[in-house]
């Protein structure tokens, strides 16, 4: 407690004026060079708390948003089976009783916004459960189920009413993902006499056929931890089981506790490795690659710098560069799936404050922090990549003459910075001023003559970053509507600035880098009635 104490005083002071050792950068690309379609892994899916969270209307406004200017596709949330949901019951002879509504409200709301469930068979209804196991402030059952009868029964019965209410088309577009977490005795206790290892066989050995059985062309998959990855799929092709995905959750913490901050009180350690997820998800590649199945893809359904909902590194500009490394470098991966969306999310409780560390892009009163602009970033680019000189960057160009440069710098801000070992929940609830860093040039070569819109958008201290002003303000446990409007005017998105450039064959500028920021250049091609011909520094 002295310890905790004396960490929690100290006030991380970086300053703008000490210049960092490292050089300026150039980022080049000769528009010629196209390196082909770009990946859209990061697409592909993001998280959510639970179903029962999407009945909110705030949770639903955050996700319509989310699918409408990010792209996301699939919608992965633990608690299907919770009992707030009503799914399960027995009369007083024992006798099944299913109620589908709920669910239905949930599914047909992200069907009808033209998105899809990434479907977590979790967790067991608590008639069905063999123990009392259960985690998380909503109390979810993590005990196996005790009466496979009944469960075969449930599970094929919601499969079933699922094909007759939206069709075998539809949801052989879903995903269907047994369990979380399994591997932690937090997340399945298994039955008397048995090991988790075995006892999670043989529940994924059951789901897996009664989805199947209900259409074999459904696509089914397990959550492994890494440990798991080779037994999981040995175990399906000896039983001839379907498996065709593995799934996993990295997570960029070390130096302290593992599993889960299920209390949420836990100090946590962001680890020296700046690309841990990165790293951690790609160490899956060559086993599968070695496995009877090397062509199964690999879906990372959660991931993040921490895997706490009450880590206040997920409120920072921080995370938006350390999003964009760990997408970059996951290109292999089938899917990348954020966590998650929405601090509209409960596994400790409702939220203490407006930010309090959740895993959220938007917190719960709408304001998009910096992770919600990196993703926003990434959607601006265009269908196809062009080969840049430098790894921290995307060059890409659209179909209607643009072109696009994103860049970050991504530094470790505490190790070698100050007196460690310091926690994520004393460092970052102080202000995280930057150093210099110099400055990062960018220069296109082969552009096409014409005139352009140049439009500058950007991450960092004090720009899209309303949590800094949010610790200014002293982590106020609520926020007037005033102050609401305030920090959402600090985190709208606007650009830094908005230029005309005449180019003739290439194209330069150079911008001021300060750690942990984060740029997006846009070179929109302009029609001859509509600039006036005026060229701006840089271009040539």
């Amino acid at each position: 407690m002295k310890f905790r104490s004396l960490i929690a005083g100290l006030v991380f002071f970086l300053p703008l004026c000490s210049r960092a050792a490292d050089s300026n950068r150039t980022i080049q690309a000769d528009l010629n060079q196209v390196k082909g379609p770009r990946s859209m892994i990061w697409q592909d899916s993001v998280g959510a708390g639970r179903v029962g969270e999407g009945l909110r209307a705030n949770w639903r406004a955050q996700l319509e948003l989310c699918h409408k200017e990010l792209g996301f596709t699939y919608l992965r949330a633990h608690g299907l089976l919770h009992d707030e949901l009503g799914v399960y019951s027995e009369d007083k002879q024992g006798n099944p009783r299913y109620n589908w509504q709920y669910i239905d409200d949930v599914y047909d709301y992200l069907v009808g916004i033209g998105m899809r469930p990434f479907v977590e068979v979790s967790f067991v209804p608590r008639a069905l459960a063999s123990g009392d196991r259960t985690i998380f402030w909503w109390n979810a059952n993590v005990s196996a189920p005790k009466d496979y009868a009944k469960w075969d029964a449930l599970i094929t019965a919601l499969v079933r009413h699922w094909t007759d209410r939206y069709g075998a088309d539809e949801v052989k577009k879903w995903r269907f993902e047994i369990w979380n977490e399994p591997q932690l005795s937090i997340f399945f206790e298994p039955p008397p006499g048995q090991s988790p290892r075995d006892a999670y066989m043989e529940l994924y050995e059951h789901t897996a056929k009664d989805i199947a059985s209900v259409n074999p062309d459904y696509v089914i998959g397990g959550p492994a931890g890494p440990g798991w990855f080779r037994d999981l799929i040995d175990f399906s092709v000896d039983k001839k089981i379907p498996l065709d995905f593995i799934s996993f959750h990295p997570y960029g913490l070390a130096g302290g506790p593992t599993g889960v901050d299920d209390t949420g009180e836990r100090l946590l350690y962001l680890s020296p490795d700046m690309d841990a997820v990165a790293n951690g998800a790609n160490r899956g590649l060559e086993t599968v690659k070695n496995s009877p199945k090397p062509n199964l893809p690999i879906y990372v359904t959660e991931w993040s710098s921490s895997y706490s909902s009450r880590d206040p590194i997920h409120d920072t500009y921080f995370e938006a560069p350390y999003i964009l490394e760990q997408l970059r470098n996951t290109e292999q991966m089938g899917a990348m799936s954020y966590w998650t969306f929405t601090d509209v999310f409960e596994e400790n409780g409702p939220g203490p404050r407006p930010f309090h560390g959740g895993f959220g892009l938007i917190n719960y009163q709408g304001i998009r922090k910096p992770a919600y602009w990196a993703y926003w970033f990434l959607a601006q680019l265009g269908p196809t990549e062009i080969k840049s000189s430098d790894p921290q960057s995307y060059v890409a160009k659209d179909n209607k003459g643009g072109f696009q440069i994103l860049f970050w710098d991504l530094t470790d801000p505490i190790h070698g910075r100050v007196p460690g070992p310091v926690s994520n929940q004393a460092f970052f609830t102080k202000p995280l001023i930057p150093r210099d860093k110099g400055n990062a040039t960018v220069k296109l070569s082969n552009v096409p003559a014409g005139s352009y819109k140049l439009t500058v958008y950007r991450i960092g201290y004090r720009h899209n970053d309303p949590y800094s002003r949010f610790l200014e303000m002293g982590r106020p446990t609520d926020l007037s509507r005033e102050d609401v409007a305030m920090l959402n005017g600090l985190s709208s998105g606007k650009p830094e600035s908005v230029s005309e450039v005449t180019v003739k064959s290439g194209f330069t500028t150079t911008l001021p880098l300060p750690e942990n920021t984060v740029y997006l250049l846009t070179l929109s091609r302009l029609s001859a009635h509509k600039h006036s011909g005026s060229a701006a520094a840089g271009a040539k």
